[in-house]
């Protein structure tokens, strides 16, 4: 059973940075792909970063030009750095991993920005 354990959420005022980390029981280069998902309260959950095994990236327009994923494959672990945090990033976020028809899911980290 593959874990996920994601950490670096907390607190942060408007337009800081922080670097989560999601860091997997096993070798993240056996996914196909990784990603960072959040929701805020009352709205559903959405996917905001992703990386293959290759290294390609993609992002969500919300958080394109903020957010930064990659990935450490000694290391098992993905990370997510964000820029110029707003208060509408606030979220848990959620790291995600997809090996074929298997989706594994870490518990998630909260984040909050105050304006």
């Amino acid at each position: 059973q593959v874990q996920l354990v994601e950490s670096g959420g907390g607190l942060v005022q408007a337009g800081g940075s922080l670097r989560l980390s999601c860091v997997a029981s096993g070798s993240i280069f056996s996914f196909t792909v990784m990603d960072w998902y959040r929701q805020a309260p009352g709205k559903q959950r959405e996917s905001i970063a992703q990386i293959t095994r290759d290294d390609i990236t993609n992002y969500a327009g919300s958080v394109k030009g903020r957010f930064t994923i990659s990935r450490d494959n000694a290391k098992n672990t993905v990370y997510l750095q964000m820029n110029s945090l707003k208060p509408e990033d606030t979220a848990v976020y959620y790291c995600a991993a997809h090996q074929g028809i298997y989706n594994y899911w870490g518990q998630g980290t909260q984040v909050t920005v105050s304006s």
